[in-house]
Parts: structure tokens; C-alpha cells; sequence
């Protein structure tokens, strides 16, 4: 329970379809807020209920609320919500699918968004890594890697990650590399457990755990001139990490995930081309699965950036975004893939050019796996006899729940 409680008026109202908006940034605006409820009348947002558990200055709440409002949602222009597929299948989903796997022991929550896997989640998660490789390959001549967990700092600021997502960064550390630091460590917090005084032992941050898989391969590219005779393709699974505050809801949202990334670098043309090849051929699977859910325009949660509104409204007019998302409840569902177009964007920030042709332009897919597996779980239940045949057959080791 959050005993404390006050209300922030906005200093002038928005239109009530912004307020997924707000709702996706609230939790970014300040520790202090565990719980909100934004007040809405009239089809207008006017303010915010917020509820911590000690008291805030309410001035200091209300400026940070109106300010992160003024400069990332007031400005954006309205843009209706645009679909581009949907499945023929509408299933009937009900809740309580992570508490039927928690129960039968499958999946166990680790800490703040970390949920630790079991059996029949692992086989299922690789089951449909592997669905999504053979159906790349169908299309595409591909090069596959595995990067390393960590990734440079320089790489994200080279990327432009800092100036569009700072709220999701995650970084690593480590203490300096001094004998008097160590045993200072060892004496302060030793059986002792670890506080924020420890950050002034440290002092390298040359390292993030990765936020997608995709800035590994454009670091890898980077300075090199790709030839221009076949499209060049890239896929990768790793580990990914995300800052996701009190956003985190069991495998719906989590800091710590598994992620299937395939890029795209190429001309213009072929890259906008292998990126819809491959959409297609994802739609064609998940209604061959029977699965229920639809494909729509989206936009990255791009946070406190002078240029907010104006990237988003970009990023949904020129539909540079598609989201799949897959039914996990009544009137609920997860984004469980994008489908990107970047244009020159990496190629211009790593220096890849295209054989003559100026700047590679590149696109990238990427699946979020126990997302997927989760929504799959969610729409056919835990028990694999109701699973479709194709699901029995390619899953191996099943143990059972």
C-alpha cells in the first residue's frame, strides 16, 4: 500500500488518445512514483493521481510530470492507429496463464523483470527460434553470429541510443583497479551487502548490457563498403536489457530477455523489399499456427528528446515501424516482433557505405522469444495436447506440466 497521495494538474489539458503516451512514461518520470492513475474527462487527459510510499514534494512531482507532457506528448500530432494485417483466427484468451506455469513450476520470477524458464517454455522458445531461421532462409542468403553479452558505450552513442532512449540504458561497471580499492571494498562491504556508496569505487562505464542485438552487427560492419551485388543478411540471438522501471509485468515485459534479431543492408529498394518478403511470410506462420492478433504501424518510446514528437509522428507517417502483436488476454495484447526500416540511418552513423552507391540503407526484425512464447501460451493453454500438431511435432524433450 502507498500511503501517500496528491494529485498534479496539468497546465493545460491533452486529447484523451494521447494518453498511452503519458501512461508509457510515467513510471520514467521519477522514482518516487509507484502507482498513478491519470484523471481524465470531457475526452481530455487534465491530470495525474500519483501514490508513493513516502511523501513528494507535490511542486517538484507536478513540474517533472508537465515537463516530460510539454516536450514529449503535448506536441505530437495525431495519427489514427493503422493496420496492416490481421489473423483470419480469434481466440479466446483468459488470464492467469503465468500463474498456471508458476504453479506447475515452468517459470519462476528471479527478481525485478527476471523470470527464470523451464521445461515446456525452453523447448517452445526454441522451437520457434528455429521456426523464424528456416523461414528466413527460405528467402534470403544468410550469415549468422553470436555476440558477446556486453557491449561498448561508444557503440550505443554512436548508434544515437543515448539522445532517443536513455531511460532503458543499463550499465555496467566495475572497481578501479587498485589494490587500496579492493581491500577497502572487502572491509566496508563484506558480509556487509552493497549500497550506492560503492559507485565511488568505480569508475569504468566503457560497457551496457545491449538493449537489441542489431548495434553488435553495425559495430561490426562499421567503416566497411558492403557489395552492392546481394542484399547482406545478419541474424543474431542474444541476451537483451532494458530498464523497464515498474513497467515490469511477468513475461510481458521484462529487463532481461532473449532476442532474435535478423538485419538487412542493402540499397533502398531491395531492403524495403526483403523487409515486407519476410513480414508476409511471419503472417503466412502465425495464421498457419491459428494463432490470434494483427500487424499495425508503431513507434519507438523515444524519451525527454528536444525532436520526441517529431520523430514519432515520422516514424508512424512514413510507417518506418511495424509492430506484430499477439492476444494475451480479453482486449490485450503484446508486441511479440517489430519489422524496422532505419534508411541510412546506421549506415550514415558507422560509416557503411554500399559499393558506389553512396550509404548502405538497412532494415531490422526482431522477435522478443519468451514473448512469443508466452502469447502462444496464453492463446493455447499449458497442456501440449491442445497445442496445434506442427507445435507437438517440433518440439522436442517436452517433460510435461
Amino acid at each position: 500500500m502507498t500511503p501517500f497521495s496528491t494529485r498534479v494538474d496539468l497546465h493545460t489539458p491533452v486529447p484523451e488518445h494521447l494518453a498511452p503516451e503519458i501512461e508509457r512514461r510515467m513510471f520514467f518520470v521519477s522514482g518516487d512514483i509507484d502507482a498513478f492513475e491519470l484523471v481524465v474527462g470531457d475526452g481530455e487527459v487534465r491530470g495525474v493521481v500519483i501514490r508513493s510510499a513516502e511523501p513528494v514534494d507535490p511542486a517538484v512531482l507536478a513540474d517533472k510530470v508537465n515537463r516530460v507532457v510539454d516536450s514529449d506528448v503535448r506536441p505530437q500530432r495525431p495519427t489514427p492507429a493503422k493496420s496492416v494485417w490481421r489473423s483470419p483466427h480469434r481466440r479466446e484468451v483468459r488470464e492467469g496463464t503465468f500463474t498456471l506455469l508458476a504453479d506447475a513450476g515452468a517459470v519462476s520470477e528471479a527478481g525485478e523483470g527476471q523470470v527464470a524458464v523451464g521445461e515446456p517454455f525452453l523447448s517452445l522458445l526454441e522451437y520457434f527460434d528455429r521456426t523464424v531461421k528456416k523461414l528466413l532462409r527460405q528467402d534470403f542468403q544468410v550469415s549468422e553470429y553470436r555476440y558477446p553479452t556486453l557491449i561498448s558505450t561508444r557503440v550505443l552513442e554512436t548508434a544515437g541510443y543515448f539522445g532517443s532512449f536513455p531511460q532503458h540504458l543499463m550499465f555496467v561497471t566495475r572497481l578501479h583497479n587498485d589494490i587500496d580499492v579492493y581491500q577497502g571494498f572487502q572491509e566496508k562491504y563484506a558480509g556487509a551487502g552493497i549500497d550506492s556508496g560503492v559507485l565511488e569505487s568505480c569508475g569504468n562505464v566503457d560497457y551496457c548490457l545491449p538493449p537489441t542485438m542489431c548495434y553488435h552487427t553495425f559495430h561490426q560492419y562499421s567503416g566497411r563498403e558492403l557489395s552492392a551485388d546481394r542484399l547482406h543478411v545478419v541474424t543474431a540471438r542474444g541476451k537483451s536489457f532494458r530498464y523497464e522501471s515498474d513497467y515490469a509485468t511477468t513475461l510481458e515485459r521484462l529487463w532481461d530477455f532473449t532476442i532474435r534479431e535478423i538485419v538487412f543492408m542493402g540499397a533502398r529498394d531491395e531492403v524495403l523489399s526483403a523487409r515486407e518478403t519476410f513480414m508476409r511470410n511471419v503472417f503466412a506462420l502465425v495464421e498457419e499456427l491459428g494463432l490470434s492478433g494483427f500487424c499495425e504501424v508503431g513507434n519507438d518510446p523515444f524519451f525527454c528528446g528536444t525532436d520526441t514528437s517529431q520523430r514519432i509522428w515520422s516514424q508512424r507517417l512514413l510507417e518506418l515501424k511495424y509492430e506484430l502483436r499477439l492476444d494475451v488476454g480479453p482486449d490485450r495484447t503484446v508486441a511479440v516482433g517489430s519489422f524496422n526500416f532505419h534508411d541510412d540511418l546506421f549506415g550514415r552513423n558507422f560509416g557503411i557505405q554500399h559499393g558506389t552507391g553512396g550509404l548502405v540503407r538497412s532494415a531490422c526484425v526482431g522477435f522478443g522469444l519468451e514473448r512469443l512464447v508466452y502469447a502462444f501460451l496464453c492463446q493455447y493453454g499449458v497442456d501440449p495436447e491442445g497445442w496445434p500438431a506442427a507445435v507437438r511435432t517440433g518440439v522436442e524433450g517436452l517433460s510435461g506440466i
